[in-house]
């Protein structure tokens, strides 16, 4: 999850992998384009965090996916300026 939830500037995206794998963390806006790509490597397994700051953009609803071979989670986080 992430948090803080609303945010701004930035939020913190906290994940765990049991497993070694190659992970995807992507954020996407409300139309579903790609507005950043925060992780696109293997990792370890364990826990990691990710720091979002974007403050380009406009407010509004994001969504970020989190995929790790077959696992995969879309969560939403709200930008509020």
């Amino acid at each position: 999850s992430n948090y803080p939830n609303p945010f701004y500037p930035a939020t913190i995206i906290e994940y765990q992998i049991p497993k070694d794998s190659f992970v995807n963390l992507i954020v996407y806006n409300s139309l579903g384009q790609v507005v950043a790509k925060l992780v696109n490597q293997n990792q370890t397994s364990g826990g990691y965090s990710v720091k979002f700051d974007d403050s380009n953009l406009p407010s509004g609803v994001y969504m970020y996916k989190l995929k790790a071979n077959e696992f995969s989670l879309t969560k939403k986080m709200i930008l509020a300026k």
